[in-house]
């Protein structure tokens, strides 16, 4: 798995636009087609390295020697 950084301008760059529509009242956001690729490339990058982050830590952590804890209540003395 790759651990270099991650280029997440696209998507910076698509909130800003957004708060900037937002904060100019605009009904709607328009990307090139250019901003569309590169955020919907971006986006499919973050999430498959997010779940092979998730596929790693679960396989570190099912096969883990727990130590198992019993615990017994017997209600106590009620004299």
């Amino acid at each position: 798995m790759s651990t270099s950084p991650l280029n997440t301008a696209p998507i910076q760059n698509f909130i800003q636009q957004v708060k900037g529509a937002d904060a100019s009242n605009a009904r709607e956001v328009k990307l090139t087609m250019q901003q569309s690729k590169n955020l919907a490339y971006t986006l499919g990058i973050v999430m498959a390295r997010l779940h092979g982050d998730l596929e790693l830590f679960v396989k570190e952590n099912t096969n883990s020697n727990e130590d198992i804890v019993e615990v017994q209540l017997d209600g106590g003395n009620t004299w």
